[in-house]
C-alpha cells in the first residue's frame, strides 16, 4: 500500500486516524496531553524509543511526567501506511523526529519514537498478503538531510 498524505476533514477511517492524531498534537501544543477530546490511548500502550536518552519528550508529556514546554512538536509532514501514521518534524540543524502512532479501531495502541534517525519502513509481508515484497514504504525527508549525518533504522511492518 502507498503511504498518503491527507490535508483535508475526516471521512474515511484513515482520515479520521489522521484527524484524532492532529488532535493529539494539538492537546499536546496547548500543555492538555492527559485529556484528548475524541482520541482514545489504550491503557496498555505499547510504547518504543530509539534516540537519545533525554529526548522521550512526547511519552513524558503522553504519562503527564511533563506537562511544561519543554518541547514543542510542530509536524511537518503526516502520512498514513496501512494502520500507521507517521509524522515527522524537525527544528533547525541538532532535532529531527519521526512519530509513528497505530490505531486500531480509532484507538491508539502502539507509538514509536525516533529522535535524531533516518526512517524507512519497509513492507516485509509474504506476497500473498501484501502484493509488494520489501518494498519501501514510506521515508524519512526532511528538508536538510543532506546536510546531516543520521544513522538509519527500517520499521518492518
Amino acid at each position: 500500500m502507498e503511504s498518503k498524505t491527507i490535508n483535508s476533514a475526516a471521512s474515511s477511517p484513515q482520515d479520521s486516524a489522521i484527524a484524532d492524531v492532529r488532535r493529539l498534537y494539538k492537546a499536546v501544543a496547548s500543555g492538555g496531553a492527559g485529556e484528548i477530546p475524541g482520541v482514545m490511548i489504550a491503557g496498555d500502550l505499547e510504547w518504543w524509543f530509539h534516540g537519545p536518552q533525554k529526548c522521550h519528550y512526547m511519552m513524558k508529556k503522553l504519562t503527564g511526567e511533563s506537562s511544561g514546554r519543554d518541547f514543542e512538536f510542530e509536524p511537518r509532514n503526516i502520512d498514513i501506511v496501512d494502520d500507521l501514521v507517521i509524522v515527522e518534524g524537525w527544528e533547525g540543524a541538532e532535532v529531527y523526529w519521526v512519530h509513528v502512532w497505530t490505531l486500531k479501531d480509532g484507538v491508539i495502541t502502539q507509538f514509536r519514537e525516533y529522535f535524531n534517525t533516518w526512517l524507512t519502513v519497509r513492507d516485509v509481508r509474504p506476497l500473498s498478503c501484501s502484493g509488494g515484497g520489501a518494498a519501501p514504504l514510506w521515508q524519512s525527508h526532511p528538508q536538510d538531510l543532506p546536510e546531516r549525518s543520521l544513522p538509519g533504522l527500517m520499521l518492518a511492518i
